[in-house]
């Protein structure tokens, strides 16, 4: 089995001068013994300009029987960027759609996955981010009988436990002067790095065999 992921700059992988920038689908062959990873996910792509760039139709190419595609979109999708902006009821749905419909036309599995949650906090709550892309992804899931991976809710999950201070482990926050990459620093609550990813990687390679889809 090979696994497929689509995505955006969350689930991406990053060169080793990028560090300590991690997305969760470079360390999720790590969680998936005896498993392939293909991670097609890139930076700044939506649902839109994925599929207009032809990055699914290159999987398609690709992909076997019994492979594994996991769909991952919604932060480049919420843009205002006519290239990467869709609206959830209607152009996110549908593309989502076709995702599932090429991995079922080619006997692969879909697998739909909501956001990782970005790590609002204000006031000691944290916030909900996304809007309604992520109840788009469980409907269009129930709708269609596709298996559903809700990140967005694990993901907070973790982040509420740990709270606003120990959370930012998770996420890109590093001092000046300490990455190459990031000479002033970095707050960023959306990008992960090593940390963030093994445990968004973890929880979806453990929801794969929960829903007994590997092994």
């Amino acid at each position: 089995m090979t696994i497929y992921v689509c995505g955006d700059s969350t689930a991406a992988s990053y060169e080793p001068e990028r560090a300590p920038m991690t997305g969760w689908g470079q360390v999720l062959g790590e969680y998936l013994p005896g498993v392939r990873v293909e991670n097609r996910a890139m930076g700044g792509r939506s649902t839109k300009s994925f599929l207009s760039e032809g990055r699914l139709q290159k999987i398609e190419t690709e992909i076997q029987p019994g492979d594994l595609l996991l769909i991952q979109f919604t932060h480049n999708d919420t843009s205002d960027l006519v290239w990467r902006h869709t609206d959830p009821w209607t152009s996110f749905y549908h593309n989502l759609e076709i995702y599932v419909d090429t991995a079922i036309l080619h006997q692969a599995q879909p697998v739909l996955m909501t956001p990782i949650c970005r790590r609002y906090w204000q006031g000691g709550k944290l916030l909900e981010s996304h809007g309604e892309y992520p109840e788009v992804i469980r409907v269009l899931a129930a709708q269609r009988n596709v298996p559903l991976i809700d990140i967005y809710e694990k993901s907070r999950q973790l982040v509420r436990e740990l709270g606003d201070e120990e959370s930012k482990k998770l996420y890109l926050h590093v001092e000046p002067g300490i990455y190459p990459a990031y000479p002033d620093g970095s707050c960023d609550d959306t990008h992960t790095r090593r940390a963030g990813a093994e445990a968004y990687a973890r929880m979806a390679a453990d929801a794969l065999r929960d829903l007994g889809i590997v092994h």
